[in-house]
């Protein structure tokens, strides 16, 4: 059985919160590239450079590579500071603690992350992170399925906290970092 007829399948059998929308958004998502494609350490998928100010950031997978259903980033250099508190409507985010030490805040928990830790950011879950180590940081963060999270890194400068730019690209902001000092 192909994968997207599997999908299929299973969102009609087994219709428990989140499988149908995940299923079936799966299975009608562009096709996957075939091409392999290695990225380098310390590379980005396309040679380019992005920031968000608090971390140089490189993309690993690309949404044309998964068909939309996956797009993975690489933050280096990830020193204090940090995203604002925000949820995603439709992507799960997952971060893996590479290096250092990142505070997180997952809906009213926080957890203090060290190297080789991940934890989930459910959609519709509010939450942020930052870095605390005396180092830099570098995690990779996974959204699932990519929706616009690509287009989103793209844009230089982004006004950070801007309710109407979040919301162009499926996210509510919802305050500043609850790390900021």
């Amino acid at each position: 059985m192909k994968r997207r007829s599997f999908l299929k399948t299973a969102a009609a059998l087994f219709p428990i919160a989140g499988l149908q929308d995940l299923a079936l958004a799966q299975a009608s998502a562009a096709s996957p590239s075939e091409q392999i494609h290695v990225v380098g350490a310390g590379q980005d998928r396309f040679g380019e450079s992005h920031s968000r100010g608090f971390s140089n950031i490189l993309f690993k997978v690309a949404t044309r590579d998964t068909g939309g259903g996956l797009f993975i980033i690489e933050h280096e250099n990830l020193v204090q500071g940090g995203p604002p508190l925000h949820l995603h409507y439709h992507q799960d985010e997952w971060f893996y603690v590479i290096e250092g030490e990142v505070l997180f805040q997952v809906g009213g928990e926080r957890k203090r992350l060290a190297a080789g830790e991940s934890v989930l950011g459910p959609r519709n879950i509010p939450h942020a992170f930052c870095s605390v180590g005396r180092k830099p940081g570098r995690m990779l963060i996974a959204f699932t399925p990519a929706g616009m999270m690509e287009d989103f890194f793209r844009v230089p400068n982004p006004p950070l906290q801007d309710a109407a730019f979040f919301r162009k690209y499926g996210m509510e902001l919802l305050g500043p970092s609850p790390f900021a000092s």
